[in-house]
């Protein structure tokens, strides 16, 4: 694979395009696509806005017809394979082939089985087409959409807080607060980035959450990750959860991986598990967690709720082994600094990654 410089800068650029603050993070991957002339000099970019928008490389197209830009014979450089079904837009592959493009480089193929084959129509049009340029970031900047497609469930991220020895509450049940505000903040930034917000019916009646999304000022952002509660028994009407300012559904079922195609068949692709120590051995043991948050406080509490329920491990030689993917101190003047550890479980569950 030969990449020029010019194409390597593009792609770069084009990654920057398709990360763009406010892009919705699904159904949809997040695409960028900048169109190169001969001489490597920009024509014009596009990124795609999300379902329903037109792709990334039919937005770079439109700009370039709306500048009365010629782009026959240039090179399109996009993050994602482009695709070759018609869905709510048309093949992005026919696009660039009717608009006489004679390059195209991309990042990494298309996960979606509905969507592949693009590099095939644009080979069999006589395209030039080199893919490979930058992989790991595209790979990167979709891996919750790509694990969602190959999987058909919803990536899982479980996180919880808990004191030094492991404890999630105090013998007497009080667990408010356990880490310091930033890291509850920092919570926030996490939840922001998933689709959903799981906690079960427990949790719920407990400590009556709200599950929202909010700022360093309490402030609830423009917009919600769907607010979801698991477990049969029945939620009060005047619960926070209920409250209006997001999305709320109620899956009335203790089973994990229903409860998750249920949230697929919505379109949802990151849940992001807040639930209690029972919650999150039930996923756990069923091999549907896929990634780890935790959020350490230098306290100790010497007894009290365990951070996670029994996952039915009687011996050493069975630990459950989490491979650390990232570690961060969050200091704030005033506060206790906290840890936050993340890790992938993705050679720890039966199903892998």
């Amino acid at each position: 694979m030969t990449f020029t410089a010019a194409e390597q800068h593009a792609m770069q650029r084009a990654l920057e395009l398709a990360a763009t603050p406010g892009v919705p993070l699904g159904p949809n991957p997040r695409v960028g696509c900048v169109l190169l002339a001969a001489d490597g000099t920009t024509l014009a970019e596009g990124f795609h806005l999300g379902a329903g928008t037109p792709h990334a490389e039919a937005a770079a197209l439109a700009t370039a017809r709306e500048a009365g830009v010629d782009v026959r014979g240039a090179t399109a450089v996009v993050t994602l394979e482009p695709c070759n079904h018609t869905g709510r837009t048309g093949p992005c592959a026919l696009a660039l082939v009717e608009a006489g493009v004679s390059r195209v480089v991309f990042a990494t193929g298309d996960r979606n089985p509905v969507a592949v084959g693009g590099a095939e129509t644009l080979r069999a049009a006589g395209i030039e087409v080199e893919s490979g340029l930058l992989e790991s970031e595209s790979r990167e900047l979709n891996r919750v959409w790509a694990f969602a497609v190959e999987h058909q469930r919803p990536f899982v991220t479980w996180k919880f807080a808990t004191s030094l020895d492991g404890r999630s509450a105090a013998m007497d049940g009080t667990s408010k607060w356990i880490t310091s505000a930033a890291a509850r903040q920092d919570t926030h930034r996490l939840r922001a980035l998933a689709d959903t917000v799981l906690v079960g019916t427990g949790t719920v009646l407990a400590d009556d959450p709200q599950l929202t999304v909010r700022d360093a000022d309490e402030v609830a952002l423009p917009d919600q990750p769907l607010r979801a509660v698991m477990g049969l028994r029945e939620l009060p009407a005047r619960a926070r959860i209920f409250d209006g300012s997001a999305g709320t559904t109620h899956l009335r079922m203790h089973d994990p991986r229903e409860a998750l195609a249920q949230l697929f068949a919505r379109d949802r692709q990151h849940v992001f598990l807040e639930g209690g120590p029972t919650l999150a051995a039930a996923f756990f043991k069923a091999g549907l967690v896929d990634e780890v948050v935790a959020y350490v406080a230098p306290v100790l509490l010497g007894t009290g709720r365990n951070a996670v329920a029994d996952l039915g491990i009687e011996t050493i030689a069975d630990a459950r082994h989490l491979r650390v993917t990232d570690v961060a101190v969050l200091e704030a003047v005033g506060q206790d600094t906290c840890v936050r550890i993340t890790m992938s479980t993705a050679s720890t569950h039966p199903e892998g990654n």
